[in-house]
């Protein structure tokens, strides 16, 4: 199983947990990341360098490469991801998100993120054929398969 998280994934667990969304999310990010270091993987991108090296909070910048450090494989920026990342940026999502979606899909990940914006953008538009989802929700479905076998 391949799993590409994005950026606000990655500093989920470092956001305030009195909140019960947040502490949920956390604990599937932690769940999935902790897989990945054992049977899953965490695909990486530059695009994920290049956000996380924006992140201002040094301490928290610092946490968030740690979870980096069990990436497994990197997909580099090239003219297919540019141009699949336009293709998503004229479907209504950000630069970086484009880039991020682009590079799961060439990676052949399953794209994860706590932003609801980029999932809802995700489901509406056919021009996006990459699965996107919620850590939890996914997480839920995934473990309920394994169970199922």
């Amino acid at each position: 199983m391949k799993v590409y998280l994005d950026v606000c994934c990655l500093c989920r667990p470092f956001d305030d947990q009195q909140n019960k969304k947040i502490r949920l999310e956390t604990e599937a990010i932690l769940a999935i990341l902790d897989r990945c270091t054992r049977d899953w993987e965490l695909i990486g991108s530059v695009v994920i360098d290049d956000e996380v090296s924006l992140i201002q909070d040094i301490e928290r910048r610092l946490k968030v490469e740690q979870k980096l450090s069990i990436i497994s494989e990197y997909i580099e920026l090239n003219d297919a991801v540019f141009r699949q990342a336009s293709v998503y940026q004229k479907a209504g999502l950000k630069l970086y998100d484009s880039l991020h979606l682009a590079c799961a899909q060439a990676g052949k990940t399953i794209f994860l993120t706590t932003d609801n914006t980029i999932i809802n953008t995700a489901r509406k538009n056919i021009t996006i054929d990459i699965r996107v989802d919620n850590p939890v929700n996914w997480l839920m479905e995934v473990s309920s398969d394994e169970n199922n076998q």
